[in-house]
């Protein structure tokens, strides 16, 4: 489970179940790019088809009523239509579950979306990160497009949220140091002689990664319940097994997701974990230290006003409103009192995490990214997607595979990592 601040829980089960739970939230990459397509004027004064839902793409102004040269243009594949959730539902069957929500429906080069938010007014905080996503959008959707809106209605915000996961997916694939050519889609599946990268093109999985954003606390307990079997009332990352694909569900009834970027820190949170664990097919999960520091990480780089904290099921996150997190960090580090690393490293679930656990898992995460970035490519390279001679999964090797990539490429053992990171803190903090 995952909770967000003010501050918000995120919670997260046990390993391999039928479906993996958990909840919660490249540089540059943009879902379009294409020139401006020409925005007829007379579709702006076009009533809406109330013969059709309001989240039925016909009344989508932005794309013109789904039109395939603005769908193109934005990199969509649909916008409904698609296998969604637990087999064999599809979009169509969860507007029956939710049928009294509006979902809008986009399925992108690497995601498959239903956003259901209601307009929302843009705070005077977020307005300048706000317009300059608007007037990205502008060559994509032409006039439609209003960059100083105080206002974002639900078609735009469902387009914002394709943009902001391609944008994240893209912020991954960087941080990997790997691209869409490097998964089985561009290469033959992996017969045992060459690097494997897991079983399909979604940085590994078959499936594409999902996500549903909902506006209520009832709304995703009727989702969760009926089609996944869960009764949380927090956000919940699952995987699911029969499309090898993991999604993410969230409402913005919990801590001060209403605001949109709180959200859209708390999604990034929520997909980092995903995707991290995706990363060469999800067979086991990687390590609580680095998952919950990298999305720390990542959520933090949009707002540190807003943050999110994993915990296991049926426990209590340790939280903090705190934006600052670097004088928390070197506080710690001072005091002679910060876990050591290889403490870290065997934290097993996210219920063992503290709140001091929160700000060191996130300071080392930094420091790698800062000074060490080339070393996370091959961590997680060597890390992930573990076989034996055999070919199946061995999670059995990872701690002396992981002690080995410290030595190997940084030279340090935990201990000298462990000053070297703090040295680091006490000198940039």
């Amino acid at each position: 489970m995952t909770f967000a601040d003010s501050p918000l829980l995120s919670r997260l089960t046990s390993r391999r179940l039928p479906f993996r739970a958990g909840l919660v939230l490249a540089a540059g990459m943009v879902i379009g790019g294409f020139a401006p397509v020409g925005a007829p004027a007379a579709f702006a004064q076009k009533p809406l088809d109330k013969t059709k839902p309001l989240g039925d793409p016909a009344n989508d102004p932005y794309t013109r009523g789904g039109k395939e040269e603005y769908m193109k243009a934005a990199g969509y594949v649909s916008m409904g239509g698609f296998e969604f959730g637990p087999p064999p539902d599809t979009t169509v069957e969860t507007n029956g579950f939710l049928s009294y929500l509006d979902i809008r429906w986009i399925e992108t080069a690497h995601f498959q979306i239903g956003v259901a938010l209601p307009q929302v007014k843009v705070t005077q905080s977020e307005r300048d990160k706000i317009r300059a996503e608007l007037t990205e959008m502008e060559p994509i959707f032409g006039d439609e497009i209003d960059p100083r809106t105080r206002v974002l209605d639900p078609w735009i915000r469902a387009h914002l949220y394709a943009r902001r996961c391609e944008k994240h997916y893209a912020d991954i694939q960087a941080m990997l140091g790997v691209t869409d050519e490097d998964f089985a889609k561009n290469k033959p599946l992996w017969n045992g002689t060459t690097k494997y990268m897991g079983t399909g093109p979604y940085l590994g999985q078959i499936g594409k990664y999902e996500v549903l954003l909902l506006p209520s606390e009832g709304a995703a307990k009727t989702y969760l319940r009926d089609r996944l079997g869960l009764t949380t009332k927090l956000s919940q990352r699952w995987n699911i097994i029969p499309r090898d694909t993991q999604t993410v569900i969230i409402h913005t009834d919990q801590g001060k997701l209403r605001v949109d970027e709180s959200l859209h820190g708390h999604l990034v949170f929520n997909l980092t974990h995903n995707m991290i664990n995706g990363y060469k097919h999800y067979s086991y999960d990687m390590p609580v230290w680095i998952t919950e520091g990298a999305a720390h990480w990542f959520e933090r780089q949009y707002n540190p006003k807003f943050n999110t904290f994993d915990a296991a099921e049926g426990a209590a996150a340790e939280m903090s409103s705190k934006a600052d997190w670097k004088p928390e960090a070197k506080k710690i580090v001072s005091s002679g009192k910060a876990p050591t690393f290889a403490s870290l490293i065997n934290l097993r679930t996210f219920a063992e995490l503290e709140l001091d656990h929160h700000f060191m898992t996130w300071s080392i995460f930094d420091y790698m990214m800062t000074v060490h970035p080339e070393f996370v490519k091959k961590y997680f390279d060597r890390l992930s997607g573990l076989k034996n001679a055999e070919g199946y999964d061995d999670y059995s090797r990872f701690e002396d595979e992981q002690r080995l990539v410290f030595k190997e490429v940084l030279d340090m053992n935990y201990r000298e990592f462990d000053l070297a990171w703090q040295a680091w803190v006490l000198e940039t903090y």
